[in-house]
């Protein structure tokens, strides 16, 4: 969802903060697309990332699935809090590999 909306953001706004949000949550729900050089390699090889990185949000559901099962009384509750701190981390490392990429190219992105 947050991809869909990054995108529609991009698409139907305009200004700075729309590009901000767009960006950074773009890279959160797709880190794939770090790979293909977003945003600054050739947007041809975005649709093949966001692809890819959907394998990396299943193993983090599994991940998260395995660690919270691991009390034989487990809820969704306890699913939710692992998901949790596994996107945490997922999301952090994009949001810093796009502010070192800025900051070793030199391109300004806010």
């Amino acid at each position: 969802m947050l991809g869909a909306l990054a995108w529609l953001v991009l698409r139907l706004a305009e200004g700075r903060w729309a590009g901000v949000f767009g960006l950074f949550g773009g890279v959160i729900a797709a880190p794939g697309l770090l790979v293909a050089g977003a945003p600054f390699g050739d947007d041809t090889t975005y649709r093949m990332a966001v692809l890819a990185s959907a394998p990396l949000w299943l193993v983090i559901g599994f991940a998260a699935s395995r660690r919270s099962t691991r009390s034989p009384m487990a809820t969704w509750t306890d699913f939710w809090r692992e998901y949790t701190w596994l996107a945490v981390g997922v999301a952090v490392g994009a949001v810093g590999a796009v502010l070192a990429a800025s900051a070793v190219l030199g391109e300004s992105l806010i």
